[in-house]
């Protein structure tokens, strides 16, 4: 199975060049069933990414544009008449796909936003009084540009909450950007247009989560997640120049996060145990969107990155033996 996964990463990057953070995420997601806010300036390939995994995956995949005149049953979908039976039908919307691509999601106003905030947390929608199962695979990557800030809602920490992991991403380097030219030039000449899709089903990604939710996890690594976690809610503690840092913590459902993400990048790396350095790689994922730096905390010059860097100073580390899993 995870020769499988593989194949399937080993597809994104023929299409994605660089951008091996985005990847591994959008794995960690597709793995745990968790959703991803992605975060860049334009033309980072954001949504090529998302589009290539749906495709790769053979699953069912939507995008979804956010506007400011977008209404909630643009997205859920809503009842209409039928004019020959004179009776209420339901038609689904965009939401009812297993990869559902949420394109600048802050542009959208937060009754439209809210809408989500059930589908991400359930899997399911409520519509005309009754209520609908989501696809098994369902899974919500969104897009935000944090460049342009005129004409958008900021998600509030609900809907932040929801997403397991925020993923910023970085312009690609020089070496990066020209073989993006020159995969370009060969598109357009249709040199790779026999590239194979890797043959993955939703059913082998059930199947994987199911294995993910196997992974060995010692005790002392859960307590070191849990330590890192509780931290953000007690900062003054650890070190008092940071209290009032932040107005608000990361709650267990961080806790929840950073395990699933967590062992599911440990399965990606062929090992059937979470280490404490898998918990260090994911925290800054996991956690930045859950922290609230506070008015005197920007002042200070501290970011939520920051932050987290800080915690994984002061937070110990396990020191005993933690590879030898059942």
């Amino acid at each position: 199975m995870q020769n499988e996964f593989k194949a399937l990463k080993r597809h994104l990057q023929s299409v994605i060049v660089g951008q091996e953070a985005l990847l591994d995420k959008m794995m960690i997601a597709l793995l745990t069933g968790g959703h991803v806010l992605l975060e860049g300036p334009p033309g980072l390939a954001k949504t090529t990414a998302v589009k290539t995994l749906a495709l790769g995956v053979h699953a069912g995949f939507q995008r979804i544009q956010f506007t400011p005149d977008l209404m909630p049953g643009d997205v859920i979908g809503s009842e209409v008449l039928d004019v020959n039976s004179g009776a209420l039908s339901f038609v689904k919307g965009p939401i009812f796909n297993e990869i559902v691509l949420a394109d600048e999601i802050n542009r959208a106003p937060p009754k439209v936003q809210s809408a989500l905030l059930e589908a991400m947390a359930e899997k399911q929608v409520t519509a005309g009084g009754q209520t609908r199962a989501l696809p098994d695979l369902f899974l919500v990557m969104a897009t935000q540009n944090p460049l342009e800030q005129s004409g958008t809602y900021p998600l509030p920490e609900a809907q932040l909450d929801r997403f397991m992991l925020h993923v910023v991403l970085d312009y690609p380097t020089e070496a990066e950007e020209l073989t993006i030219l020159r995969r370009d030039r060969a598109h357009h000449f249709g040199e790779d247009k026999d590239q194979p899709a890797a043959l993955i089903t939703p059913h082998n990604v059930l199947h994987a989560r199911r294995q993910v939710a196997e992974q060995f996890v010692s005790e002392p690594v859960e307590r070191y997640m849990v330590a890192l976690v509780a931290a953000t809610r007690k900062l003054g503690t650890l070190d008092p120049s940071l209290e009032g840092v932040l107005d608000v913590g990361a709650s267990p459902r961080a806790s929840i996060a950073l395990l699933h993400a967590a062992s599911a990048y440990a399965w990606l790396q062929g090992r059937n145990y979470v280490t404490p350095d898998d918990v260090v790689t994911l925290l800054p994922d996991v956690l930045r969107h859950r922290l609230a730096v506070s008015f005197s905390g920007r002042a200070k010059l501290w970011t939520a990155d920051l932050v987290i860097a800080k915690l994984i100073e002061l937070v110990a580390v396990p020191l005993m033996p933690l590879t030898d899993a059942p």
